[in-house]
């Protein structure tokens, strides 16, 4: 256990110093993990996310068609339209994606909206870091909305047996997604002061005319039936990557007969951000490898004996170790430990776990936020900044991810202790 926890220590310093190198980073030490017996050899694949990296693939492919359509151009040109300044672009398009990833994958819904403020960029000749960063926290923090909002609320809704509806309204009072919508707010206007200084006047000439809709209806399909799937129980762990690999390989395909060249198969092969989908192999990979360790359960048990009897440190101690932890692993294995930790406190002390299972989740959906390697939206984000020819630091980024968390964490914990112990 002291070696993997080393060893998972000096991966993330290295992750955080080291941006252009992350992806050897973790390949490496996933390496480190197996050679060093810490996780079995057997599990190596098994531990990858197969899942996750397909839909990564398959919506980066759709994505380039849909660039190439010119319809986030033309999405550019109406929000640049409608807004006063570059802070309220900026707003808006968190907003925007906001609002998509309270029922698509945080992943999907970054490669979705970023090519739209990459082109705003473009348009204005300003950088498209603060825009990206914006993005990819504002989908982090709407994973916890809905049931089929992020792969966190999924393990919630099956472990207590929760449906859609019960996110919105649960035992007659609010759900996660009003207390989520609300802390959406509250981090909104925190991100209104931390671009206070982005006045830039924006002018539109003329829209883009888009001459092909068939990419764009791509995208759309693939939303819907992501939502679609999302109810269907017992289906296969592949069946999101499935559906964007599907989409993408469709719209590829009826591109190449359309224009009769293998080119533009090239080019949106090439569009795949590797990097990126090696950079999250390793680290679940490592993430696996310390689950495996006993460092995962030896927080948790470390957990339960800090806390004592108080149901209010108890709950306080939850919300922000899960906060913490989730800021430099993975919280879908954290998330699946804790629920049995949760309702294992509620069953000591002879309560409703309600009020721990949604303090959890605030925490753990949240804390990714505060690293630019806490959630893989993040690192997607990164990845397509990098493509962009931006490097951002890892200072840069939590100037504005540790602000726009702490106000949706605190507002948050408030709501569900308020709600839930009233």
């Amino acid at each position: 256990m002291l070696t993997a926890l080393i060893l998972f220590g000096i991966t993330y310093i290295l992750l955080l110093c080291l941006p252009r190198h992350r992806a050897y980073v973790a390949a490496g030490s996933a390496l480190l993990f197996v050679l060093l017996d810490i996780l079995p050899a057997e599990q190596f694949l098994s531990s990858i996310d197969w899942n996750v990296l397909m839909m990564i693939a398959g919506t980066m492919g759709s994505v380039s068609l849909f660039i190439d359509s010119k319809m986030p151009s033309l999405m550019a040109d109406l929000i640049i339209e409608k807004m006063p300044d570059v802070r309220w672009t900026i707003l808006a398009l968190s907003l925007f994606a906001g609002i998509i990833s309270a029922f698509v994958d945080n992943v999907a819904t970054v490669l979705m909206i970023a090519p739209v403020a990459i082109t705003i960029s473009k348009k204005l000749n300003i950088s498209p870091v603060n825009s990206i960063i914006a993005i990819s926290i504002a989908s982090n923090l709407q994973g916890a909305a809905t049931l089929v909002g992020d792969t966190t609320s999924i393990l919630l809704g099956g472990y207590a047996g929760m449906d859609f509806l019960d996110f919105f309204v649960y035992h007659g009072r609010i759900g996660l997604f009003f207390i989520v919508e609300i802390g959406a707010i509250v981090s909104t206007l925190v991100l209104w002061v931390v671009f206070r200084n982005e006045k830039q006047k924006i002018h539109c000439g003329e829209r883009t005319i888009v001459t092909d809709l068939f990419p764009s209806w791509i995208l759309l399909g693939t939303v819907l039936l992501l939502i679609t799937a999302s109810f269907i129980p017992d289906k296969p762990s592949i069946t999101n990557g499935t559906i964007c690999m599907a989409f993408y390989l469709i719209g590829v395909i009826r591109a190449w007969f359309k224009t009769g060249s293998f080119e533009i198969v090239q080019k949106t092969f090439k569009e795949i951000d590797y990097f990126t989908l090696l950079l999250l192999a390793g680290l679940f990979i490592v993430v696996a490898g310390i689950t495996e360790a006993g460092v995962v359960d030896a927080i948790a048990e470390l957990f339960i004996r800090i806390s004592g009897d108080n149901l209010f440190l108890i709950y306080t101690l939850l919300v922000f170790a899960s906060v913490l932890f989730s800021a430099f692993i993975d919280n879908i294995p954290y998330v699946a430990t804790m629920l049995p930790v949760a309702s294992g406190i509620g069953s000591l002390l002879n309560i409703d776990p309600t009020i721990l299972y949604f303090g959890l989740l605030v925490g753990a959906t949240l804390g990714g936020n505060l690293t630019p390697i806490g959630a893989s939206a993040n690192i997607t984000s990164l990845g397509i900044l990098r493509k962009e020819g931006y490097e951002v630091a890892a200072s840069h980024f939590m100037k504005i991810s540790i602000p726009f968390t702490m106000a949706a964490v605190i507002t948050g914990y408030f709501l569900t202790w308020m709600i839930y112990m009233a």
